[in-house]
């Protein structure tokens, strides 16, 4: 008697009919940002030339460093409200130390590094210790806040040469101008999307921000995962009070007061979860070109108090946190 032959399943990949629903708000984030440039240019003459393109990255390019430090502490449901004052306590070591007489090379290192340090007794306190992240990172603000105001308690004028130099490096393509403080952001956002989505420890924060028990029962290293999301979070915000300092030419013990907020903000409105597990590096950086083009847009408007800023960010914090909610609610 003839056997019929096995029926082989199909090998046909199956084709998504539905966008996955963690794109939706980095969706919402673009369609934002593309209404804003077509508003800007029907609105405003010369609002889309290369020149206002260029410098909504070069007057955003610390704020974007420090969002994409705040996107590994938010994706791991934590929260960092230092690095704004770690920002400023960058500018002050990085002006303080270069009015001493020490070379860029010495001076850079130590500023960052100071917002490493920051961020491992973040990292450490939360995981160890058992404190809460917003308590942590709020004493670690006013340490570095105060901090700043021991070492500067006025403003310290950058004359350092070489410093002057690479502050000033400006490349320009056609129109397009490229600053080097926007070449060190762009390179941390591509190292930060490399090690979220290319590494164990990117898939480990993601798991932990799903899920922390689940994460330590498939045996995922944990702890050190949330040590080094603070600590990126702190070097970030050391890097970022650096191009501060190359932005400004001095350093300033009141500058980033509230910087947090705004970090805060622009990753949210990039579609990261504030509960954690769910957001991207990417949206973060539309997160900042919508903040940085509400700015850019009452600038041309020029009979708008520039309070219509933090008004219109309040809106879309608002919106986003609501898609938020419902998102998660449809997905539980």
């Amino acid at each position: 008697m003839a056997t019929s032959a096995p029926v082989r399943a199909s090998r046909t990949p199956k084709i998504p009919t539905r966008l996955d629903r963690r794109y939706l708000p980095v969706l919402g984030t673009f369609v934002v940002l593309a209404l804003m440039l077509v508003v800007g240019g029907t609105r405003y003459e010369n609002f889309l030339t290369p020149a206002v393109v260029s410098n909504l990255f070069i007057n955003n390019a610390h704020l974007i460093v420090l969002a994409v430090g705040m996107t590994f502490v938010i994706l791991t449901g934590g929260i960092d409200l230092s690095v704004g004052s770690v920002l400023a306590l960058s500018t002050v070591v990085t002006a303080a130390l270069l009015q001493a007489g020490l070379p860029p090379a010495v001076v850079i290192p130590l500023a960052v590094g100071a917002g490493t340090v920051i961020g491992l007794a973040h990292g450490v306190m939360v995981q160890y210790f058992q404190v809460q992240p917003f308590v942590a990172t709020l004493a670690g603000m006013f340490l570095a806040r105060g901090l700043c105001f021991l070492i500067a308690p006025e403003s310290i004028a950058i004359n350092n040469a070489s410093f002057g130099e690479l502050a000033s490096w400006v490349q320009i393509f056609g129109g397009w101008r490229m600053s080097s403080g926007v070449l060190i952001a762009l390179i941390v956002v591509g190292l930060g999307f490399l090690a979220l989505h290319f590494t164990r420890f990117g898939r480990t924060v993601y798991a932990i921000g799903g899920g922390e028990q689940s994460a330590l029962l498939m045996g995922l290293p944990v702890a050190r995962t949330k040590v080094l999301a603070y600590v990126v979070s702190g070097t970030c915000a050391g890097l970022g009070g650096l191009l501060f300092a190359m932005y400004s030419r001095s350093g300033y013990s009141l500058t980033g007061v509230a910087m947090e907020l705004d970090a805060i903000a622009a990753v949210v409105i990039g579609g990261t979860l504030l509960t954690g597990g769910t957001g991207f590096v990417l949206g973060s950086v539309l997160g900042v070109l919508v903040l940085g083009l509400i700015q850019t847009i009452i600038t041309f408007e020029g009979t708008l108090s520039s309070w219509w800023t933090k008004i219109v960010i309040g809106v879309l914090l608002l919106i986003f946190v609501a898609l938020q909610r419902i998102l998660t609610l449809r997905r539980t």
